[in-house]
């Protein structure tokens, strides 16, 4: 079981904060930072066993984007990263924006993404 938490990682242009809400059994989580926070994407992601067949368990994802927008990659991490861990039905919505973002900036967006996941508390 998870409970509901409130994460936040400061990032050099900015910040980035990920909200994890039980639903039942199962896990809406919010993510959302930048200058201008905005619902970019909505991925449902589904706990299954991994089609590798190592009794390792994946995700069947189903992904909403707005058109325009990348916040795919960052949703589709914590939905399936949660999924997996949990085994319950996972939602991941927001998104993350700056203007004229660098390659820099990206891939710091992205390492804070992978640490906040990782710092959600499990119980």
């Amino acid at each position: 079981m998870i409970r509901e938490q409130h994460l936040k990682r400061e990032l050099s242009t900015g910040s980035i904060c990920l909200d994890i809400y039980p639903v039942g059994n199962d896990v809406l989580a919010v993510i959302q930072g930048g200058d201008k926070p905005h619902i970019g994407c909505a991925v449902l992601s589904v706990p299954r066993k991994s089609l590798s067949g190592d009794g390792t368990v994946s995700c069947t994802s189903s992904v909403i984007n707005i058109t325009g927008h990348k916040d795919e990659q960052i949703c589709r991490f914590i939905s399936e990263s949660i999924a997996a861990e949990l085994k319950v039905n996972v939602v991941c919505s927001g998104g993350f924006h700056i203007d004229n973002i660098s390659e820099e900036g990206i891939r710091e967006v992205i390492g804070a993404v992978r640490d906040i996941t990782g710092e959600i508390s499990i119980k």
